[in-house]
């Protein structure tokens, strides 16, 4: 191909001929005319991803969920045309009919038409993805994916649709597994998210806004990206889009390294970044799962922030690596082993603790009652202390469909709020050691607040002051989504703003 170079309207071979001026080869950077072989680029071979989706294409589901809307529900005060808005904007467009066997209801307001009303109608709720673990028919996806659905639906790449069974799910890494009824199915292989490298290949399936089968392809632009959420996250440059959720990343060698979960966005699309939780978590989780339809974690009752590099000079460690101890639980597993507030703990178990948040994944995996080692940085030396790890309370068994014509059991209490935050009232004893009024206990944070931890105390929410979490549930509930908020926050001796902005980060 002849590349000709414009300047001022003419080409720079015209220019060169009609000033008649001569270059040597050597000054243009060329071969000389002996040379006459032709001059071309080398060739970089991309990858082909036909044969790898042919392969693992059949294993990748598209989940469907549907949650019953019964008479006097959310709907109850809507008008005719409004409910239809309603379900538009908020269902996809899943509009339910009444069913020839509903309720009568008279003409009037919300039903102008006098047409008879279901009083329960399963209404389209959500469209996920998911794989298949086994083939006797486990199926992993995404907690979001399920949380709150009153029936859930997979169906294959040859349209076969199976109902399935929700055996649990995990919100804290965002892990759910079903079960459908069918042997001989098409599975996944599991790889290792440890061995994976920066800048690899891998590509994802799954249903952007509803689209099945949709294959996309990227490299891994990080690992162990720590976003705040309980476990690190793989980072992608992989179109993801809403629908991906739960989703398999795979690899070039056909193995699944993450499911696809979250992406960082300014419009709700994909804007370049996507995460995926590390297959390998997954897989422990799952097993769980299966079990008993809940995760049991450890705790060891610590209180934890990060370690500044003064503070690591100050204290003359080398790094600023590491949990510093801002709180001891009075009584609790770190008590008991002479942990105190101002320990810097190093390691756990012998795995190094590099950030604060490595520490409750680390203590979170190890089994309770067994015993661990605590290295702790104490007054220029380091301490090796015995810990009995403990389980962490506030673990539910995840709501789960029990099959064709029974209903599911109740949500359990405590489900995060719009901010993504599930809050507990402050005793008189923890409100008088912190020397405040009000406030409420942050038991659990995710999304938007994933910033936040466990034993947070917030004090206020924009300009209001935090009594107890009935009213600061209330305020949440009425915050307009479109508008950042900031929450007032007490982490051990520290009070600080944090800035939530839901726009900024959401889940598909």
């Amino acid at each position: 191909m002849k590349n000709n170079f414009t300047a001022g309207g003419k080409t720079l071979s015209a220019l060169l001929v009609g000033a008649s001026v001569w270059m040597s080869p050597a000054l243009l950077g060329m071969a000389p005319a002996t040379a006459a072989a032709p001059v071309t680029g080398a060739v970089v071979g991309l990858p082909d991803f036909a044969d790898l989706v042919d392969k693992v294409g059949p294993a990748v589901v598209n989940i469907r969920t549907t949650e019953v809307m019964k008479q006097g529900g959310r709907g109850e005060d809507l008008g005719d045309e409004e409910m239809q808005e309603f379900l538009r904007r908020f269902f996809g467009g899943a509009i339910p009919q009444p069913s020839p066997g509903g309720k009568a209801v008279p003409p009037g307001k919300g039903n102008p038409r006098g047409r008879r009303q279901a009083p329960e109608e399963p209404v389209q709720r959500g469209v996920g993805s998911g794989f298949i673990l086994s083939a006797d028919g486990y199926v992993m996806t995404n907690a979001h994916v399920v949380d709150g659905a009153d029936e859930v639906f997979v169906t294959l790449t040859d349209k076969r649709e199976f109902k399935a069974k929700v055996l649990g799910a995990d919100a804290r890494t965002d892990v759910a597994v079903l079960k459908i009824e069918g042997d001989r199915l098409p599975f996944l292989v599991m790889g290792d998210s440890d061995k994976i490298r920066v800048g690899e290949w891998v590509i994802a399936i799954g249903s952007p806004f509803n689209l099945e089968n949709t294959v996309t392809a990227g490299i891994i632009s990080a690992k162990q990206r720590d976003t705040g959420d309980y476990l690190a996250l793989i980072q992608s440059d992989v179109a993801v889009n809403p629908g991906n959720s739960g989703g398999p990343l795979i690899n070039m060698r056909g193995e699944v390294i993450g499911i696809n979960s979250q992406i960082a966005t300014l419009s709700g699309a994909y804007n370049g970044i996507s995460f995926a939780v590390p297959i390998d978590e997954a897989i422990r989780v799952s097993e769980q799962l299966k079990k008993s339809g809940k995760v049991t974690r450890g705790r060891i009752g610590v209180q934890i922030g990060e370690v500044s590099r003064e503070v690591a000079e100050s204290l003359g460690l080398k790094s600023a690596q590491g949990a510093e101890v801002s709180l001891v639980e009075p009584g609790g597993p770190a008590d008991k082993a002479g942990i105190k507030s101002g320990d810097i703990i190093l390691k756990f178990n012998g795995a190094t603790v590099t950030r604060s948040s490595d520490l409750p994944r680390l203590v979170g995996g190890t089994a309770i009652g067994s015993k661990a080692t605590v290295t702790v940085w104490r007054k220029g030396a380091q301490i090796d202390l015995p810990v009995v790890v403990a389980e962490l309370e506030g673990e539910k068994t995840a709501k789960a469909s029990k099959g064709k014509g029974n209903k599911a059991e109740p949500e359990a209490e405590g489900k995060p709020n719009a901010l993504g935050l599930v809050v507990s009232d402050l005793s008189a004893e923890k409100k008088k050691a912190l020397g405040v009024g009000g406030g409420v206990m942050v038991e659990s944070a995710e999304g938007v607040s994933a910033r936040l931890q466990e034993g947070d105390v917030v004090l206020q929410l924009n300009n209001t002051e935090v009594k107890d979490a009935k009213q600061f549930n209330a305020l949440v509930a009425k915050l307009d989504p479109k508008k950042p908020s900031v929450l007032l926050v007490r982490r051990g001796d520290a009070t600080q703003f944090i800035s939530l902005r839901p726009s900024a980060t959401k889940e598909k």
